[in-house]
């Protein structure tokens, strides 16, 4: 081939692009320097030997369609170099007038492998785009989608993808509007929104929560264009909460209503649990306590420390559980009260220990309760002895009361046969003043075990006192007491036993002289309730009743009076009578001031202003 110019050849060589020059009958007449390097020397050879390593014409050859006048332009990829080439062929006319054909190989190997991995970046791209679990989009600024994943349709409603890329976003999406505009706001503002929780609306109307974050889009000036970004179906999530909630609530339900005391501690001994049951035990509110008040507070000085070392001991159960520990505690107000301690150590995952829990049962209750059963289960033993003597005392006293009254008839006859001056008869006086205190005393016993059942009729309250004061007048003159009397003209009748009711006050009015026998004061008054109660108040300004004696006064044989002078028989029995009538005998009073002994009884029902006993 004779090139027409040195200077072309100079161009072809020191061009970066293959240039290879073939003949028709398909022999290389040239091959530059680049051509060279990657197929090697191959002048005067067939092309198809040199540049592809056949025995014949390559079937992709274009050869025919050059030396006919076409330039014709290709993408070849080259197996034998592993280079992928962009050809193109032009026929060049030669001084002799036949035509060669002028190849052009440019290298566009590198290129093509960054297509391809664009191409694969794209298809990664589309396809984490459309099957990755969150809803993913692209929008307009002007609030409309531009695209959206399967995931977003499917969690929306909707079927069909160019429906949803029509709709308003703001007006169809969004349950309030204005979550869309403050959206809005805070994207512009700092570029990027992250975990915004609105609330969408499916297409069925029915309502999802999400979580929202994406940032801007820009033009190539900068401007911002729309959005893009993911959001999170939070309905799993919320419901998840929701029922950590109401497990929560419900076992802080169950710890707030415990009949006990639940309270909780830090290692450090801060109250972070103290239900309602620890409020009302222990005189402290939740609100008062609950990392504000250490428990060393509620036990005696040393008494948590003790706790610990035990909880950590095998002694009262498993190490680092405690049951039925027997414990003082104090509250609020400084007292101290009894009860019982279970309790056990919390520890995390790696057993390092991070709290303590514990239920206290005050037994303050159970302890009264025990208290009153014994007592009970003494005044029944009582009874049971009280009835067993009634019975006994009630056949002595028939029995020694006949021949009592023999011995009195005796002594009054042996009376008119001795003169009074005679001191026999002073003697016989004595004697006679005994067997009538004796008679007395059965009369007494056999009131108390079996009390007089006689019927009951409106009585006049007032007329019955002054009976009974004016008997005793003269004798409690002598002994220096004074009578003080208010008897209110209103008083209703009471319906009673009016021979029981003399009993009781001249019993009362007995035992108030005997407290004043240096003198003194006796108030006698009545008043009517607004209960429909009439109340007999009779105080006296004696010695009083020690403070350890008021609850026993009533009790069958207490006296404190010398045997001589009774049996404590007198006040039970006067309880008895009261307590038959439906009344009531309360008592109060200071040592070296007096008592007031007020007996309650209900007026008569048939209550009649008019009345006047006859």
């Amino acid at each position: 081939m004779n090139i027409k110019s040195q200077r072309l050849t100079d161009i072809f060589e020191a061009m970066a692009d293959g240039i290879c020059i073939t003949s028709q009958e398909y022999t290389i007449e040239f091959m530059n320097r680049a051509m060279v390097k990657n197929f090697g020397k191959g002048i005067g050879k067939k092309c198809y030997k040199i540049l592809e390593k056949r025995n014949d014409i390559c079937t992709r050859c274009e050869a025919s369609r050059v030396f006919k006048g076409e330039t014709v332009h290709q993408e070849v990829y080259n197996k034998i170099v592993d280079k992928t080439y962009d050809i193109v062929e032009m026929p060049l006319k030669n001084d002799n007038g036949t035509v060669s054909k002028l190849s052009i190989f440019r290298d566009i190997s590198h290129k093509k492998r960054q297509e391809e991995k664009l191409k694969d970046s794209e298809q990664q791209y589309r396809r984490l785009f459309e099957h990755v679990g969150c809803g993913v989009y692209i929008s307009s600024k002007e609030g409309k989608f531009l695209d959206a994943n399967r995931a977003l349709l499917e969690m929306l409603g909707y079927d069909n993808k160019e429906e949803f890329l029509n709709i308003d976003i703001a007006k169809d999406l969004y349950v309030r509007s204005e979550d869309r505009q403050k959206f809005r706001e805070m994207i512009e503002k700092d570029g990027r929104v992250i975990d915004y929780e609105v609330e969408f609306k499916r297409k069925d109307g029915s309502t999802i929560p999400m979580l929202l974050t994406g940032h801007v889009r820009h033009d190539d000036e900068g401007n911002i264009i729309g959005y893009e970004g993911i959001n999170v179906d939070q309905t799993h999530r919320k419901k998840m909460e929701r029922e950590i909630r109401e497990a929560h609530d419900f076992l802080n339900k169950i710890i707030q209503n415990s009949p006990n005391a639940i309270m909780a501690t830090d290692m450090k001994g801060n109250v972070i649990i103290w239900n309602r049951a620890a409020e009302e035990s222990f005189g402290y509110k939740a609100e008062d306590v609950i990392g504000k008040i250490n428990i060393r507070k509620i036990y005696p000085e040393g008494g948590a420390k003790k706790v610990m070392q035990v909880m950590r001991s095998s002694s009262y159960g498993r190490s680092g559980r405690l049951r039925f520990y027997p414990i003082v505690n104090v509250r609020k107000d400084g007292s101290l009260f009894e009860g019982s301690l279970s309790a056990a150590i919390v520890y995390d995952e790696n057993m390092n220990e991070i709290a303590s829990v514990g239920t206290f049962v005050d037994l303050e209750e159970k302890i009264e309760m025990e208290r009153k059963l014994k007592q009970t289960r003494e005044q029944l033993l009582q009874s049971e002895k009280l009835a067993a003597m009634g019975r006994l005392t009630s056949q002595v006293a028939h029995e020694l009361n006949n021949p009592l009254y023999g011995i009195m008839n005796t002594l009054e006859l042996l009376k008119t046969e001795i003169s009074p001056e005679n001191r026999r008869r002073k003697i016989l006086d004595m004697a006679l003043s005994e067997i009538v205190r004796l008679s007395e005393i059965l009369r007494k016993m056999l009131s108390f075990s079996k009390p007089d059942q006689e019927k009951k009729i409106p009585v006049d309250i007032n007329t019955v006192l002054d009976e009974i004061l004016l008997l005793h007048e003269k004798q409690l003159k002598e002994l220096n007491i004074t009578i003080s009397t208010i008897f209110p003209e209103d008083n209703p009748p009471v319906k009673a036993s009016k021979n029981q009711l003399r009993q009781v006050f001249l019993n009362v009015i007995a035992n108030a002289r005997d407290a004043m026998s240096e003198g003194g004061t006796l108030t006698v008054s009545t008043l009517n309730s607004d209960d429909n109660e009439v109340r007999v108040e009779l105080s006296d300004t004696g010695v009083g009743i020690p403070e350890e004696n008021i609850g026993k006064i009533f009790d069958t044989f207490f006296t404190t009076k010398s045997s001589v002078k009774g049996v404590g028989l007198g006040l039970s029995v006067c309880y008895g009578f009261i307590k038959d009538h439906g009344g009531d005998i309360l008592v109060e009073s200071t040592p070296g001031s007096g008592t007031k002994f007020t007996v309650v009884l209900p007026a008569c029902e048939e209550n009649n202003k008019d009345f006047k006993e006859g």
